[in-house]
C-alpha cells in the first residue's frame, strides 16, 4: 500500500481512497467531427506505456472528489508529486530529479516515513 497527497484536501491518505483514471494530458481534438476513424481511435484507447517517469490523471474518490495529476516512476511505483489540474510537473523525463523546490508530496511522503521508520 502507498500513501497519496491530494492536491486539493491537502492530506497524506491510502491509496484505497483514490482511483486512477489513466494518463494525464491528454488533449481533446479540436474539432472531433473533422477526424478520420483512426485519429478518433488513437484518441479514444492509445495511451503511453513508458518505462520511468509518467503523468497519470487520479480522482480523489472518497475524499474531496476532484481529479489531478500524479507524476509517478512505473517501475520502481514511487509517487514523485502530485499537482492540480492546469498546472505543470516538475520532474519530467527532462528533468527527472525535479524542480529546484521540494513538492508538497515530497515533503509529505518523507515526514510519513521518518515517522514509520523512527
Amino acid at each position: 500500500m502507498f500513501y497519496i497527497h491530494c492536491p486539493y484536501c491537502g492530506e497524506l491518505r491510502e491509496e484505497e481512497e483514490f482511483h486512477p483514471k489513466g494518463q494525464a494530458h491528454i488533449a481533446r481534438p479540436a474539432d472531433p467531427t473533422a477526424c478520420t476513424d483512426e485519429e478518433w481511435g488513437d484518441y479514444l484507447f492509445f495511451r503511453d506505456n513508458p518505462r520511468g517517469i509518467h503523468h497519470e490523471l487520479w480522482v480523489h474518490a472518497v475524499g474531496c472528489r476532484k481529479f489531478f495529476n500524479i507524476t509517478r516512476h512505473t517501475v520502481s511505483y514511487e509517487i514523485l508529486e502530485t499537482f492540480k489540474m492546469g498546472e505543470q510537473p516538475s520532474f519530467t523525463t527532462e528533468h527527472p530529479q525535479g524542480g529546484s523546490a521540494e513538492s508538497a508530496t515530497r515533503q509529505a511522503q518523507d515526514a510519513l516515513q521518518a515517522g514509520v521508520h523512527a
